[in-house]
């Protein structure tokens, strides 16, 4: 089964259209016309080896938030969409993700039942333009629509810019190994509910 998808969202605040392939090679093309956001994408793509293309405009004269908050939901609805059944799955990971100074742990269990932990304290309020209080606005979106439940934690850190890295490459490198069929179940559910 290919493992691909598109979903196109449009409001009065923002114009959405993400596709992705779970079983890409981690190439990307991503403009949200917000250089901080871009780069986390691009680090979640590379990483996860989950192809992404990710056009966005959005209420940028008013602020990031609804431009932010909305493309993690499209891009969480985009993967789920993408995965089309959990048949298969390893369903489980966790990730734990050195950036110099900085040590961040990502759990993901990839349930259908959307549940965020977010653990991150960070000492500035701006990286690049972006307030640092969006990084969780995007976590929260992407957790809910993906239907995951998602454990972000950094353990130790000074950088700002090293921890919320550290944070899309721990969901990068989970999302991969969760994601991913395991040939001893094929094309079982990985739950005792029969379904997820």
């Amino acid at each position: 089964m290919v493992r691909k998808a598109k979903v196109v969202k449009k409001t009065k605040e923002t114009s959405i259209t993400v596709e992705a392939n779970i079983d890409g090679s981690g190439s990307y093309k991503i403009d949200t016309r917000i250089g901080f956001l871009n780069h986390m994408l691009e680090q979640l793509s590379k990483h996860s080896l989950i192809d992404l293309k990710i056009k966005a405009k959005g209420d940028t004269h008013i602020d990031l938030h609804h431009t932010t908050e909305d493309v993690g939901l499209a891009v969480g609805e985009c993967i789920k969409k993408a995965l089309h059944s959990s048949k298969g799955i390893k369903r489980y990971a966790n990730s734990l993700i050195p950036m110099d100074e900085t040590l961040t742990r990502v759990s993901i269990d990839v349930s259908n039942r959307p549940y965020l932990i977010w653990k991150i304290k960070l000492k500035v309020e701006k990286l690049g333009e972006m307030d640092t209080e969006l990084f969780k606005e995007w976590f929260q979106a992407f957790t809910q629509s993906a239907g995951v439940t998602l454990h972000v934690e950094n353990i130790y850190g000074e950088n700002s810019h090293h921890i919320i890295e550290s944070c899309f490459k721990g969901l990068a490198r989970s999302l991969r190994q969760a994601l991913e069929i395991d040939k001893r179940i094929k094309s079982k559910i990985p739950s005792t509910k029969g379904i997820l």
